[in-house]
């Protein structure tokens, strides 16, 4: 592990371990962990885990058992070592690979968090933000589509699942899919988010709003993109 980072978000400060591999907790990430709401006893599944900070704080929270993915290969070290920190390692189970596919068919949760990538490839790419390179997908819907797709399954009844989206995506098509999918939508929070000049400047970003897929909005000098979580529940 090559440094470290202060979460400064809910229940913190928290001291998390990072690699070189490790996506960092974003403005996105205290979002969601500000709207998490977990019920003493609760199963979670953490997609996309990363450091392992939204399981860390599903467990602080009451969640008797966390199962943490993360595609970044050192993900079971790094989040391991975080969780031991901060004495809640006897709750979550790290695993790495591809959303859900890790897990044994048989297990289920009552919060499913689905902070997966969800920017389009060629901004994750020029980002720098995705250690591990690749966002989600060419219109960055494509995984948090497929992630809700397969999220069904593993959803308990009664269950709920926290769902991030953004103005740097299809996000259209991404609710859209979630309301085919699931019989309640409903938004918890959203925010402006500055953008990098880098950012905001480049060329992948202008392609993708030609295109339609993203939307920015200005304020002064500062070019925003908006942030929304929503929560998730009834399959349909």
């Amino acid at each position: 592990m090559a440094e470290s980072y202060m979460w400064k978000g809910r229940l913190g400060p928290i001291r998390l371990a990072l690699s070189d591999t490790t996506f960092t907790p974003t403005t996105v990430s205290n979002l969601v962990a500000g709207a998490l709401r977990i019920e003493e006893g609760d199963v979670a599944i953490d997609v996309g885990c990363g450091s392992g900070i939204l399981s860390i704080i599903a467990a602080k929270l009451g969640a008797r058992r966390v199962y943490a993915i993360d595609k970044s290969p050192d993900v079971i070290e790094v989040g391991r070592a975080n969780a031991e920190a901060n004495q809640v390692s006897d709750r979550i189970s790290f695993y790495h690979g591809d959303l859900f596919e890790p897990l044994d068919p048989s297990i289920e949760a009552d919060v499913i968090i689905g902070d997966v990538s969800g920017i389009p490839d060629t901004l994750a790419d020029e980002s720098g933000w995705f250690p591990t390179r690749g966002g989600g997908g060419e219109r960055g819907s494509e995984l948090p589509i497929r992630m809700l797709e397969e999220a069904r399954r593993r959803l308990s009844s009664g269950g709920r699942l926290f769902l991030p989206t953004g103005s740097l995506q299809d996000e259209n098509s991404i609710i859209d899919a979630a309301k085919r999918l699931y019989k309640r939508v409903g938004k918890l929070t959203e925010r402006a988010i500055p953008l990098p000049t880098r950012i905001a400047s480049s060329q992948a970003l202008s392609d993708l709003i030609e295109r339609g897929v993203a939307c920015i909005t200005t304020r002064g000098s500062r070019s925003l993109w908006e942030a929304r979580v929503w929560e998730v529940s009834g399959v349909a």
